[in-house]
């Protein structure tokens, strides 16, 4: 099967375009199927932030969001990573719905992560879906809670003896507790949250 250009006609082959992938045609035109409509049911929906994203997805995490986020990936990886596990696609570059005819596609427009933040919470209305602390926001593992006894060496002493509830991430093993770090971030988390509601302005302060 053939993939004709629009604009002069030329063939390619089917082959050449997995996951909604585009290519410039010898004429300069682009070519492609026609644009793939994906199944994004999952409520809440789970998310794949490309590269430039990565402080916007450990928000999303802290807020309870599955958010898959890798340091260093190519475009064709991201898409069809997020296409195979039905994830939508929040990205920073602007050229990549023209470059991948897939639906699910976010650009985002804010360089600043908690006005990124407010404004995915907005548009799939997440305010009432956030979960805080279940995730970790290091590695996106939903976390499991941790007896005091399974904390001992792997927190600090002056943690370890103030604090009576843990929770501890299977996938990369970190430990997580109640203290003064997550009740600044809770502050942040709360200010987008009332500011996606329209209720109060948005913390700044990250």
């Amino acid at each position: 099967m053939g993939v004709p250009c629009s604009q002069c006609g030329r063939e390619y082959d089917v082959a050449l375009f997995p996951f909604g992938r585009t290519l410039h045609c010898t004429c300069g035109n682009r070519v492609g199927l026609a644009p793939r409509v994906r199944d994004l049911g999952a409520d809440p929906p789970r998310f794949m932030a490309d590269a430039m994203l990565g402080r916007l997805a450990r928000w999303l995490r802290i807020l309870g969001f599955d958010t898959a986020w890798e340091a260093h990936i190519a475009d064709g990886e991201l898409v069809r990573r997020a296409v195979e596990e039905h994830r939508v696609i929040l990205t920073r570059d602007r050229a990549l719905p023209g470059e991948w005819r897939v639906s699910g596609v976010v650009v985002v427009a804010s360089e600043e992560p908690l006005v990124q933040l407010r404004d995915i919470v907005e548009r799939f209305d997440l305010a009432r879906q956030a979960r805080l602390f279940t995730r970790c926001s290091r590695c996106n593992t939903p976390l499991e809670a941790a007896s005091k006894a399974e904390a001992r060496g792997s927190v600090p002493p002056r943690v370890w003896n103030a604090q009576t509830q843990f929770r501890r991430c299977p996938g990369c093993a970190r430990f997580y507790w109640s203290g003064s770090h997550t009740d600044r971030m809770r502050r942040v988390v709360d200010g987008v949250l009332d500011s996606a509601d329209g209720r109060d302005e948005i913390f700044l302060d990250s």
